[in-house]
């Protein structure tokens, strides 16, 4: 198949160092360029890919405070793939933000498929709903479930480079938390946790307003430490050595990468069940999901005896980026009419 596959301008693909739909996106590539397909990517031109790279925008406009509005460099490197719509058999839209592809699934022949990386509010639904016949891939049931009265011709969970994560049989002595600073994170009960156990607790993550204001004050260098926004080496060092990754969210998500990732090395999830969350842990066997943050005190000491290479084994099953590409050529081929579903 021709395809073109329309990433984010926000940064290059793949990305140096945090932007799932970025990975995501550049996963998806070089994965069907191994399965031999025909594929454009339309990114940032400081991207490193094997596919045939159009690129309007030299960088991304994370990294130049000039290249605003962003809404309209998203715009502009979509557009570029829309004038070229008959080169492709099927053209598929990463959305970082929301799907602005389907203002053009009416106008372009081609069709489209767009991934949604939010989980969508009502409002969202409701704009996105003009567009009702629209192909929308989901990445969890939690988000097809959330996606009412749009056509979600599949839900596909992401995948990754399990290979390029390095399994760790002996973790050290810290807690992980490993993101993104803000609220909804829940990095103040990450902190909460930790003290409550009386475990150390590494947070990685880009610093932002966020987290001068209500993330410093509790860092001491030694018991709760920050150490920044890591490239890949780092994380693989930083999730590998974690007894366990904890992820208390105060809002369901429609995925969690940064569980599969930890899962990846060996290391077990302490979770909230919010969101996918129940999806992705399977209570026992890679970490536990719990209801509160004192059921996830209480349950600390069965998620040190798991065993890691359990954990390891079902992520390459479940998030392998092979398992991943697989379904997405299912889904394009079942939308061209090529396969049956």
């Amino acid at each position: 198949m021709r395809i073109a596959q329309i990433a984010p301008v926000a940064t290059t693909i793949p990305p140096p160092k945090s932007g799932s739909v970025e990975l995501m996106t550049s996963l998806l590539t070089e994965g069907l360029i191994e399965r031999g397909h025909d594929v454009t990517l339309f990114a940032t031109g400081d991207s490193n890919t094997k596919a045939k790279l159009h690129a309007t925008f030299p960088h991304g406009y994370w990294h130049d405070e000039e290249m605003y509005p962003w809404e309209f460099y998203e715009m502009v490197n979509l557009s570029a793939a829309c004038e070229r719509a008959k080169d492709f058999d099927i053209i598929h839209y990463q959305a970082a933000y929301y799907p602005m592809s389907l203002a053009f699934t009416r106008l372009v022949k081609t069709p489209f498929v767009q991934t949604v990386h939010l989980q969508p509010d009502e409002s969202q639904l409701k704009l996105w709903q003009h567009y009702a016949e629209a192909n929308f891939v989901a990445i969890s049931n939690c988000q097809r479930d959330a996606m009412r009265g749009l056509n979600v011709v599949g839900t596909i969970y992401h995948g990754i480079e399990t290979d390029a994560f390095t399994f760790n049989p002996q973790p050290d002595d810290y807690l992980l938390f490993y993101g993104r600073f803000m609220p909804e994170k829940g990095v103040l009960e990450a902190i909460e946790i930790a003290k409550r156990l009386g475990v150390r607790l590494l947070m990685a993550a880009p610093d932002d307003p966020y987290y001068y204001e209500a993330i410093k004050p509790h860092v001491d260098g030694k018991f709760i430490e920050y150490v920044g926004e890591v490239d890949h080496a780092g994380r693989n060092e930083l999730l590998g050595g974690a007894l366990a990754m904890l992820y208390p969210v105060q809002v369901g998500e429609p995925f969690g990468l940064v569980l599969v990732e930890a899962m990846a090395c060996g290391t077990p999830v302490l979770a909230l069940d919010k969101g996918a969350v129940s999806e992705i842990i399977v209570n026992g066997v890679n970490g536990f999901r719990v209801n509160s943050l004192s059921e996830m005190v209480e349950v600390f000491s069965q998620i040190v005896k798991l065993d890691r290479a359990k954990v390891r084994s079902f992520a390459i099953e479940h998030f392998d980026t092979g398992r991943m590409v697989g379904d997405y050529v299912k889904i394009y081929e079942r939308i061209l009419g090529l396969s049956e579903k």
